[in-house]
C-alpha cells in the first residue's frame, strides 16, 4: 500500500486532541464585527470540535486512522 498524502488544507485548519477528536476554529470573526455582540465575539474565539459525523473523513485527509 503506498502512503497518503496529507492534505494542506487539511493540515492548516483542522488539529487532534489528546482523546482523538478533532479540534477546529469557530467560523464568522473575521469582519463586520461591529455588528455582532461582545458576547457573541467572546465565543467566536474559542475552539470547538468537530461533529462526529464529519470526524472521520477529515482524520482521513490528516492522514491519520
Amino acid at each position: 500500500m503506498p502512503k497518503f498524502k496529507t492534505k494542506s488544507a487539511a493540515k492548516k485548519r483542522f488539529d487532534l486532541t489528546g482523546t482523538g477528536k478533532v479540534k477546529r476554529e469557530r467560523a464568522y470573526k473575521s469582519h463586520i464585527l461591529t455588528s455582532k455582540t461582545r458576547k457573541r465575539k467572546r465565543v467566536l474565539r474559542q475552539s470547538t470540535t468537530v461533529h462526529p459525523y464529519e470526524e472521520k473523513n477529515i482524520k482521513r485527509m490528516l492522514g491519520v486512522g
